[in-house]
């Protein structure tokens, strides 16, 4: 059983992974790089950046829950709650960080999709962006803790 858990534990952690790299990327490099754009600029590059992360990135999101459910409960089933608890609290994690995006980023992004490609420029295109940005750091901190909850649920399984 414990090779369960361990193989859940690091796919969870693989796909949190990818995940938790982009939030990071966004907060250190894109955020002062965006601000340096006019704002036509600004809605053309992060429309169509938003767009491919809307097709490409629920993938590795939907692998780390359900990876990271898994190992929780594979865990917890094996009589191994040291395990199972790092894991639970990086379900936790990674479910406040999809509300935090299905809620604020997710309705920016679609907007500025819409802008990019009907080539129009907002009039808040600023302030959508600056919204966005507004949790990037949360978000990777919630990403990087429940990378953080699947090392140690592998290391105490």
């Amino acid at each position: 059983m414990l090779i369960v858990i361990d193989t859940l534990a690091i796919g969870a952690a693989l796909c949190t992974a990818v995940i938790f790299g982009i939030d990071v990327l966004a907060a250190v490099v894109l955020r002062p790089a965006f601000r340096e754009l006019d704002d036509h600029t600004l809605v053309q590059v992060t429309g169509r950046t938003h767009r491919f992360g809307n097709q490409r990135l629920p993938l590795p999101g939907v692998l780390s829950v359900v990876a990271a459910s898994g190992a929780t409960v594979a865990a917890f089933a094996a009589g191994h709650p040291h395990a199972g608890i790092p894991a639970a609290a990086g379900v936790a994690f990674l479910l406040v960080w999809l509300v935090l995006f299905n809620r604020v980023a997710l309705p920016i992004n679609k907007t500025l999709i819409a802008a990019s490609y009907a080539d129009e420029t907002p009039s808040n295109a600023r302030a959508l962006q600056d919204r966005g940005e507004s949790i990037i750091d949360l978000r990777s901190v919630l990403q990087g803790l429940a990378l953080l909850a699947f090392c140690l649920a592998i290391a105490l399984a």
